[in-house]
């Protein structure tokens, strides 16, 4: 008969007040693994993680990037929470879409978008249905689930990253070789993955591209999801879930070696579309604030005049990505790549890189030129084609584009 094991002490509560995560002492040996500052990062990173300093890490996590935000709003935040998330649903979701608290602190949106999508999502995540994000690439599935696990569980790196290769261990656990040699399977030989300590802490785990995992791995999560239990087979064992654990998976279906997901695990998740920017300024504020963050973590000078570069590309993007221009009078083929929000950003970050190191730290057409044309031609036959006759029936013609248009055809050459 299996034995449950990794509840909380009765006592858990009052330890996380007092600032230990319940049951992470050495006599808990699946939590053992989850100790210190990050749990993912423990296992990949050792001592240099912990030694490094927030300034010094190029891509800082959510909770730490935003630590005074998430701070700000858990200070002033009288709303009910669910059990173990760190900030109610009301502050989750003012987290992600911004605002000014009453002391006049202010929240950056971390999301541009319908209200509602945000709303729904934050709510999923306090049931008892784990999350799914769908959508096209670059609709910020991958940036809106770091931030969902960074305000419910102040820690957005108990991450499984899905690929091709992706094997089941990484769901559901692993074995410490030495360990399992020397004295067969034991909890101490158990290595948990980020799932099974996200379920023993009662935290939110993630799953990016889910449907990049082969479809038996995917449905390794069934079990999951719908018992809230992981059997350890080997031990005669099994982890329970502890209230507040909770997964939020990202997943498309547009980009090619995709598997699509078993109806069985497709029932186990709440679906919300993330959709494309609906309009060109939305797109382009989007585009202007993480360039923005960017930018200020690599040391790039602002870009003084950057924005109407930046509107071009946005427009350039969305009229191929369409098949028709803004006005709606012409219709031009579109290419094979998806030229999404996240492809503009790289683009306009490349080109800030450009001006500030080659230029003269002003962001002009020249700049972005090259990027447009790596982002659009995928297809050195097919998109090609589409690039040329966009440029001459399209950007040729428009009023105030003569730099752009001249910029693009020298690259193009």
């Amino acid at each position: 008969m299996p034995v449950t094991v990794d509840q909380p002490a009765p006592d858990a509560e009052k330890e996380e007040k007092e600032g230990q995560k319940p049951g992470t002492s050495a006599a808990h040996p699946t939590q053992a693994h989850a100790t210190g500052t990050h749990p993912t990062q423990a296992h990949a990173t050792g001592a240099l993680t912990t030694d490094a300093r927030p300034a010094d890490v190029l891509r800082p996590h959510a909770e730490d990037a935003f630590a005074h935000e998430l701070a700000a709003l858990a200070a002033q935040d009288d709303r009910p929470r669910p059990p173990r998330w760190k900030l109610s649903p009301w502050a989750v979701a003012t987290y992600l879409l911004g605002g000014t608290l009453p002391d006049g602190t202010v929240i950056t949106p971390k999301y541009v978008g319908p209200r509602r999508i945000v709303e729904v999502a934050v709510t999923t995540l306090a049931t008892d249905r784990a999350l799914l994000l769908l959508g096209v690439p670059g609709t910020a599935k991958t940036w809106v689930s770091e931030h969902l696990a960074a305000a419910v569980s102040g820690d957005s790196t108990l991450l499984v990253q899905g690929t091709a290769g992706t094997p089941e261990e990484a769901i559901r656990y692993g074995w410490n070789y030495a360990q399992l040699l020397a004295h067969g399977p034991s909890r101490d030989a158990l290595v948990a993955g980020p799932v099974m300590r996200a379920m023993a802490e009662g935290m939110t785990a993630r799953v990016e591209e889910l449907t990049r995992i082969p479809a038996d791995v995917q449905d390794t999560l069934i079990t999951i999801l719908s018992e809230k239990t992981l059997p350890i087979p080997e031990l005669g064992q099994e982890v329970q879930a502890v209230r507040g654990f909770n997964l939020i998976a990202t997943a498309n279906d547009r980009d090619c070696g995709v598997n699509d997901l078993s109806s069985a695990l497709r029932r186990r998740f709440n679906t919300v579309v993330l959709p494309l920017p609906e309009s060109v300024e939305a797109e382009v504020d989007i585009v202007a604030r993480r360039v923005g963050q960017i930018g200020r973590s690599l040391d790039l000078p602002a870009a003084p005049d950057g924005i109407d570069e930046i509107r071009r590309v946005v427009t350039v993007f969305r009229e191929l990505r369409d098949g028709v221009t803004a006005d709606g009078r012409i219709k031009v083929k579109s290419p094979s790549g998806t030229l999404s929000t996240a492809e503009a950003i790289s683009v306009v970050t490349g080109g800030l890189a450009l001006a500030a190191h080659f230029g003269d730290g002003v962001l002009r057409a020249g700049d972005v030129a090259a990027g447009i044309l790596g982002a659009v031609v995928r297809d050195p036959a097919a998109d090609r084609v589409v690039w040329q006759e966009y440029l001459e029936a399209v950007v040729r013609e428009r009023d105030g584009w003569t730099d752009f248009y001249r910029a693009c055809r020298e690259v193009s050459a």
